[in-house]
């Protein structure tokens, strides 16, 4: 096939980081690619400098065998080129037909009717089944995603680049996206797929292209390849999907729940507890009382019913200072709201929360050299890939974000970990380590609730499983006695034979 793009020995640097090391990248007309790496290895990089978002220190791009010197996204898009950012660009309180055509003219009076028309047209053709004078701010994040990309089609886009578009979507909106790029493809157009995902990779991709340290590992195509290998190529060693859970039998009662309401339109209550030594998972579908809940424990939300105890001691009414200060380890699900300031260094945000602790803090006084030592402790034993301590947050992958939040909690020696959605967004090398990292707390004795939408994680990990439905907990017990099949009929409400 010919080649749409090519790129050679693409050089991107930034202070004190090689984002891209003479990568060389091509792309065949009307396929789909997917650049396959983990969070860090570059991907986005590479094709922000396609989409002359970065200029590069050195190397060449070709479209369609013409070499080309792409220094705006206006270019970009002047050549054929289109990017959906894995943030959406759009204007929430504009519709869906002034997203579409904002910056396109410069005319005085755009006529409005005829740009409709030929929208409708174009949404038709690819079976979009969405109103373009509904504002922005009134769409789902699966429509909104459709909104980018139909943006990108009426600019005349013949390449697109997709910049982990699932990270944001449901599973059914997720089966909707692959049928909108297989039919692109059909169409004719070519696909870039950038994601971290394996499974998403082998869903979609006809060939796949592997990014480690900003340098290129491989291009496979999809049936020559496998998972096991990808994770090996993406990683750099093999990469261990099962884990080892030893049998132990779990010790004292740490976090009782009685009769918490964690939704006040639904008047339910719930029942639940953490012993020593085990982890109890949380499954269900987002937005059924989760958030509730880890607020709830954390003294984020106010309790108005039931009861919340952390070894023995009523916690109910207490600051989430007086908590922390009772040894719980908190993994935010939302790492960049509740756990971290991106603009603050690796060891600003390492002292977040102890910052009156010792050895930080002496007569009202952070201990600089106390903190950088712990900070590069944390480092170290968290195989936190920066050059320092001194480096901003917002400089990390995300992966590398979540080590940084897991090292300064758990450095505390806590005695309960309240993990929240602890992989979400995060590539196959840091959730491998965060899971052993929860399996090796519970090998200590911590106790552990695990509240992931992974339904694949709780299995996994969890001794006991509670099943959470609008606020409901529909069934609690051990894995062991559960089928995968029980659990998601639960997780959808519906009531399975002998369950409470």
């Amino acid at each position: 096939m010919p080649l749409a793009i090519e790129m050679k020995k693409i050089t991107k640097k930034f202070p004190g980081v090689m984002a891209n090391d003479k990568v060389n990248f091509n792309v065949e007309k009307g396929e789909i690619h997917s650049l396959l790496g983990e969070n860090g290895a570059g991907k986005t990089t590479l094709m922000n400098v396609l989409f002359g978002l970065y200029k590069p220190e050195d190397g060449e791009i070709f479209l369609e065998g013409e070499k080309v010197n792409i220094k705006s996204p206006k270019q970009a898009l002047e050549k054929g080129l289109g990017m959906v950012h894995q943030h959406f660009m759009l204007v929430n309180r504009m519709t869906v037909l002034e997203n579409i055509i904002l910056g396109m003219s410069n005319e005085l009076a755009l006529n409005k009717k005829e740009h409709k028309r030929s929208i409708n047209e174009l949404a038709e053709k690819y079976d979009f089944a969405i109103n373009i004078d509904e504002k922005i701010e009134n769409l789902s994040v699966g429509m909104k995603q459709r909104v980018e990309i139909l943006k990108t089609l009426y600019r005349g886009a013949e390449i697109i680049i997709f910049d982990e578009p699932t990270a944001v979507l449901t599973p059914g909106e997720v089966e909707e996206l692959y049928n909108i790029l297989n039919m692109l493809r059909e169409q004719g157009k070519t696909v870039i797929f950038i994601t971290h995902k394996l499974n998403e990779t082998m869903e979609i991709a006809d060939r796949i292209t592997v990014l480690r340290n900003g340098k290129k590992v491989s291009t496979e195509k999809k049936e020559n390849t496998n998972t096991n290998k990808l994770a090996q190529l993406m990683v750099g060693r093999e990469v261990d999907f099962e884990v080892d859970i030893k049998e132990k039998d779990p010790g004292n009662e740490i976090l009782k729940i009685k009769n918490l309401e964690l939704l006040s339109d639904r008047s339910e209550t719930i029942d639940l507890s953490v012993h020593q030594g085990e982890i109890v998972g949380v499954a269900g579908v987002e937005g059924n009382g989760q958030l509730e809940l880890e607020e709830m424990i954390m003294g984020l939300k106010k309790v108005e019913t039931g009861h919340i105890s952390l070894s023995n001691k009523e916690i109910t009414n207490t600051s989430t200072k007086e908590r922390k200060k009772m040894r719980i380890a908190y993994i935010p699900s939302d790492r960049h709201n509740r756990a971290v300031f991106k603009n603050f260094t690796i060891k600003e945000n390492i002292l977040l929360g102890y910052h009156y602790k010792s050895p930080f803090c002496k007569n009202h006084i952070i201990q600089e050299e106390k903190l950088r030592e712990h900070s590069e402790k944390i480092i170290s034993d968290y195989n936190v890939k920066t050059p320092n301590s001194g480096q901003l947050l917002k400089n990390l992958s995300g992966g590398n974000q979540q080590k940084v939040v897991l090292g300064r909690e758990v450095s505390q020696k806590p005695e309960f970990v309240l993990a929240a959605q602890p992989t979400r967004g995060l590539d196959i090398g840091a959730i491998e380590y965060i899971h052993n990292l929860l399996l090796d707390l519970r090998e200590d004795n911590k106790g552990i609730l695990l509240i992931s939408a992974d339904l694949n994680e709780v299995i996994k990990l969890s001794d006991r499983i509670a099943v959470l439905y609008e606020g409901k907990i529909m069934a609690f017990k051990d894995k062991k006695n559960f089928t995968r099949n029980e659990i998601g009929m639960l997780m959808a409400g519906e009531m399975v034979e002998n369950e409470v």
